[in-house]
């Protein structure tokens, strides 16, 4: 099994900078923004958001931009792209709005609420011929980046065990993650997205099996029927080629230090690691460990947050169409339902 490139679309000629959009601009959206105003890869027209306040701070960021009513405003006005960075709820019908008018979309995580929105989302990628990015931002580290080189070397053999850990002491600090309604879930969809992201492209084409998992809020196990969101969880996905994937994510969770973010792929000739520095929810390091032994093969400081946007931008301006690579958050979303489907039981 080999990890999977970040992209798969053909080659195309250069084309003009993009004009973007950005729908959703609080902290995640602003950063976004920053990011491709930094790299100067696309013209960035229009900022949206319901809060006027966070609007003009983006506008900050972005001074040759103009402030618009919302999506419809800037469909109309005429843009490329859509970056799109509002709740969860809301991910999927801007998505499909926007590439249904033909504009490429990169969107925050989680792209749908489960894998009948993520499949309606890529449908209409591939329907307008149109370059769909979502922000699983992991994959763009230079922790991760070195992983996969390894693991398409074959550097520790072939991988039998994957373990992955996501706790944030603090969860989050808006209302709307909590209703699961709105949220599609707790901190498996926020958080332990990104992780199995990250396992499943660095496996490669898998297929799972047989999922076991356990929810919980506030110490109780939830059941069949309960509208509350998970703030802690553990999973275990067996996959057809042999694979074992754990999962424990958790907000809130007394784990001494602010995050604890760590993948480990343990194959039969070695082992490799991604893993949080201090607590840091930015810094990491990746490692190549050998029975005793451990090499670090990186380290911070790393630049990496706005990478995936950027490297969208770019891969926009040499061609706007439909990237198959897309399909892949379908696997990911669905493997979230199924840990969600069996910690419900």
């Amino acid at each position: 099994m080999k990890p999977q490139p970040l992209s798969t679309a053909p080659a195309a000629l250069p084309v003009s900078r993009p004009k973007l959009g950005f729908l959703g601009t609080g902290r995640i959206g602003r950063n976004r923004l920053e990011a491709i105003a930094r790299s100067q890869t696309a013209d960035i027209a229009f900022v949206a958001d319901t809060d006027g306040a966070m609007a003009e701070q983006a506008r900050q960021l972005a001074p040759e931009s103009e402030r618009s009513q919302g999506l419809e405003a800037m469909l109309d006005a005429g843009i490329d792209g859509l970056v799109i960075a509002t709740p969860s709820a809301l991910h999927a019908a801007q998505a499909i709005r926007a590439l249904d008018a033909g504009i490429a979309v990169f969107c925050q995580k989680p792209l749908g609420r489960d894998r009948g929105e993520v499949e309606h989302v890529v449908s209409a990628a591939r329907n307008a011929d149109r370059l769909l990015g979502v922000d699983l931002s992991y994959r763009f580290t230079a922790g991760a980046q070195l992983i996969a080189e390894r693991l398409r070397r074959g550097d520790i053999g072939k991988v039998f065990a994957v373990d992955l850990e996501f706790h944030n002491a603090y969860g989050p600090d808006k209302a709307w993650f909590y209703d699961r309604f709105l949220s599609g879930g707790g901190c498996v969809i926020d958080l332990g997205v990104h992780l199995v992201d990250m396992a499943l492209w660095l496996l490669g084409p898998c297929d799972i099996r047989h999922v076991e998992s356990a929810l919980y809020r506030d110490g109780r196990r939830l059941v069949s029927g309960s509208e509350d969101v998970e703030d802690f969880a553990t999973a275990t996905l067996e996959t057809v080629q042999g694979v074992t994937i754990r999962l424990t994510c958790s907000w809130r969770l007394h784990a001494g230090c602010d995050a604890v973010i760590r993948a480990r792929f343990f194959g039969e000739k070695g082992g490799l690691e991604f893993a949080n520095v201090g607590g840091s929810f930015y810094d990491f390091t990746a490692r190549h460990h050998l029975q005793t032994a451990s090499t670090e093969l990186c380290g911070p400081p790393d630049d990496w947050s706005g990478r995936a946007a950027v490297d969208w931008v770019r891969r926009l301006a040499r061609n706007p169409g439909y990237d198959p690579a897309c399909e892949q958050f379908i696997a990911v979303a669905d493997a979230l339902d199924r840990i969600y489907q069996a910690g419900r039981r």
